[in-house]
């Protein structure tokens, strides 16, 4: 029942290349016919009716979350000068890094890609839209609970707040800083190739940066906030649809026409993600039931197999079922037995063991989530945007040859041998 979600991945990967107008007319339908097959297989076969809903509530919480964001963000118009040189593209991407342990890797992408995309207007190219996905999508995020989906799970199981921050820095110092550098490495590169034409207009006086939208920021702040409503259920979901809507109705036309902004991005967000989540329950499922395979934990196979499965599956989930058999594999000394989920996750944060443990898995669901389109929600929305406004972008393989090899897995490799190899 794995095969499904695999043929999916395979559509997505190959599609585009091959077939590329029989897919834009008909992924829809490849999607829903392959998410039917596995549904089918669970509501009749399996009779997992709760297994179902629960899917099917972490899917309406993800499209709240992910178009929520995109309608806020598509009210906000920032003028940029359109004339980025290399060290200020990096300077961007650094604060864009930044920015996203406050809104959120999603919140910070929707923000930012319009802007990112206007202000390289005159030489924007693949590696651009790929590297912002790399630092400001995945790796920036990764100092709060609201930064990336993962980290936040694992604040609602009881990691404090401030944890991530405390442990995990060094590794997204070293990691921002590599990506960092080889951004500017390449995109210096493509800068001294831009043609005589361009160079002219680089050296243009620059135009006036501009904020418009601003009571859209607003309504972020009450999304942001809606994150963190459990109870009872839905209320987090309307909160954020009404935000949305609220945003539509009152941000002017001429701010949406200066975004190009429309709805098809996240139309094929929607379409294709309900195919995914429901073809994963498999594969999800059986990497819970046999995620001890990986032999002894060790921060070093926690990290490269909570990695290598957030790369094709969602993140999140791929973080909490690693998370549990941490949880499971350390034993709480005696006299320490602690009542409730919260006091538990307090105690075993006191063993240097399960604390080495929660640091690779929390790199790991993190950093890996940049090695594919699907491996974090807001990845595939950024690439439906720069497609949207006409932005050549890698098909999903050479996403994963031009740039996650060459440019990515060097630095995994890096953060590998200095914080997880013992």
């Amino acid at each position: 029942m794995i095969l499904p979600f695999v043929g999916l991945l395979a559509a997505i990967a190959l599609a585009p290349l091959l077939f590329p107008l029989w897919w834009h007319r008909h992924f829809g339908k490849v999607a829903i016919s392959l998410g039917a097959v596995t549904l089918g297989y669970y509501l009749f076969g399996l009779h997992a009716y709760e297994r179902v809903l629960h899917v099917a509530h972490e899917y309406v919480s993800f499209i709240a979350l992910i178009g929520s964001l995109f309608v806020v963000s598509g009210g906000i118009h920032i003028t940029v000068k359109g004339e980025a040189t290399p060290l200020e593209n990096v300077v961007f991407l650094l604060f864009g890094a930044v920015i996203a342990n406050v809104l959120g890797t999603t919140g910070a992408s929707m923000l930012l890609i319009r802007p990112w995309i206007r202000m390289n207007k005159y030489r924007i190219t693949a590696h651009h839209i790929v590297f912002f996905i790399f630092i400001v999508s995945n790796v920036g995020g990764c100092l709060t609970p609201i930064g990336d989906p993962p980290l936040f799970l694992g604040y609602l199981k009881g990691v404090p707040f401030w944890w991530v921050a405390e442990h995990c820095w060094p590794m997204w110092a070293l990691g921002l800083a590599m990506l960092l550098a080889t951004f500017f490495v390449v995109d210096r590169h493509n800068y001294l190739r831009a043609p005589r034409i361009v160079r002219e207009k680089l050296a243009e006086p620059a135009e006036t940066w501009k904020f418009e939208g601003g009571v859209n920021v607003l309504y972020l702040i009450v999304i942001l906030g809606a994150v963190f409503i459990n109870n009872p259920p839905f209320l987090r979901e309307a909160i954020m649809a009404a935000a949305a809507l609220a945003s539509w109705k009152t941000t002017k036309r001429h701010i949406h026409d200066a975004n190009q902004f429309n709805f098809y991005p996240i139309q094929e967000v929607v379409i294709l993600f309900i195919g995914i989540f429901a073809t994963m329950m498999p594969a999800l499922d059986w990497l819970g039931a046999n995620a001890k395979l990986l032999g002894t934990p060790t921060p070093a196979s926690f990290y490269w197999g909570t990695g290598m499965l957030s790369a094709m599956l969602d993140n999140a989930p791929t973080y909490l079922s690693f998370l549990q058999v941490a949880q499971a594999a350390t034993n709480l000394p005696p006299g320490s037995a602690a009542v409730g989920e919260h006091e538990t996750m307090r105690a075993l944060l006191q063993l240097p063991d399960f604390v080495g443990l929660l640091v690779a898995i929390s790199i790991g669901a993190v950093f890996f989530g940049a090695c594919t389109y699907i491996g974090n929600g807001p990845n595939f929305m950024v690439k439906a945007i720069a497609d949207q406004q006409k932005v050549h972008t890698p098909t999903f393989l050479g996403y994963i040859f031009k740039f996650t090899l060459p440019c990515l897995l060097p630095m995994l490799i890096v953060v590998w041998l200095a914080f997880f190899r013992k």
